[in-house]
């Protein structure tokens, strides 16, 4: 059964069994800051550093956190360079150019390739046993980026992907059907971006799935309008960044989830962005994915049934990668 449920990845190491549990977020920006603040209150670290080219606003934000220390659980966060991540278990990356209003993610790509091809040497030349984790836009390019500069396999550099669209999928979904978000269990897959793929086939509530109740769920001929969700769930960033500049809150939460995944080897399924190597018949592109996750990094992938149309979309999202991905240099 698991051979047809799972998709194995190539496993050269696994994070050491340790007594201490070390982190890196490389990027002190409002991304950085809200998954600092989001992981030290969920113990997520014994030790964190933080690290940013504006080295006075760093060291103000660990003051700010380090004074909060007294009301949660005992851990050590500070402000450093790469020189000073040896040893850690998990590198963060949030640097990058910030998305502009009215600006797509594909479009920040070239700026941020060419931050990229300086740090991941340095995070590497410090850090050559961590996993790295992707979260700066367009994230399922600078996944890729980022695992060729580093030279590293696929199940050690892992993108945040989808895991906050499939969070914001899931309750706006629940807030429809009045059911906790916790209680339904539905996908966005595909780019984190424009064309990113909602699995109207396989969303449940309890395993009752929608398209088996309304074969029209997340088309224009659904009565229930639930292709609404979708729309809300893709101009979700644009909307938050009109709005108040950048998103922060949710995605710190998300990849504060993706960590704890690996580091506490809970062996958890999350659709991260990871090279696809031949499931649906895409290849040498990084995407969203649902992804068991430990501490070999992504152990695992989900072997997902789709629609015909759903099909279509996420090789149309790859084709979408691909042709960013031609068109730079790295």
């Amino acid at each position: 059964m698991q051979d047809q449920l799972f998709v194995s990845m190539e496993h050269p190491r696994a994070l050491p069994e340790t007594d201490l549990i070390k982190g890196a977020i490389v990027g002190a920006g409002a991304v950085g800051m809200a998954i600092a603040y989001s992981m030290l209150i969920q113990n997520t670290f014994d030790e964190l550093v933080l690290v940013d080219i504006d080295r006075r606003k760093v060291e103000g934000e660990v003051m700010d956190l380090v004074h909060g220390i007294p009301f949660v659980e005992p851990s050590v966060v500070r402000a450093g360079t790469l020189a000073d991540c040896g040893g850690v278990d998990v590198v963060v990356i949030t640097a990058g150019a910030r998305q502009r209003e009215g600006e797509t993610r594909l479009s920040l790509v070239q700026r941020n390739v060419e931050i990229f091809r300086g740090l991941i040497g340095e995070i590497m030349e410090h850090c050559p046993n961590a996993i790295l984790l992707v979260v700066s836009n367009p994230v399922d390019v600078m996944t890729y980026v980022a695992m060729k500069l580093a030279g590293l396999p696929p199940s050690r550099v892992i993108g945040s992907g989808t895991v906050l669209d499939t969070a914001r999928f899931r309750y706006l979904l629940a807030e429809r059907l009045r059911v906790d978000p916790r209680s339904l269990h539905a996908y966005i897959i595909g780019e984190h971006g424009d064309s990113e793929v909602p699995v109207w086939s396989r969303a449940n509530v309890a395993g009752a799935f929608l398209s088996e109740i309304e074969p029209a769920v997340g088309t224009p001929d659904d009565p229930a309008k639930m292709f609404e969700v979708f729309e809300h769930v893709k101009n979700a960033a644009y909307e938050i960044i009109e709005r108040k500049g950048a998103t922060s809150w949710a995605i710190g939460l998300a990849t504060t989830q993706i960590v704890r995944a690996i580091t506490r080897n809970q062996n958890r399924v999350l659709p991260v962005s990871v090279l696809m190597s031949g499931l649906h018949g895409i290849e040498e592109v990084c995407l969203a994915y649902p992804a068991v996750l430990n501490r070999q990094g992504i152990d695992r992938l989900v072997k997902f049934s789709l629609s015909p149309g759903e099909e279509e979309q996420l090789q149309r999202s790859a084709r979408v990668m691909r042709q960013t991905l031609d068109g730079i240099q790295f």
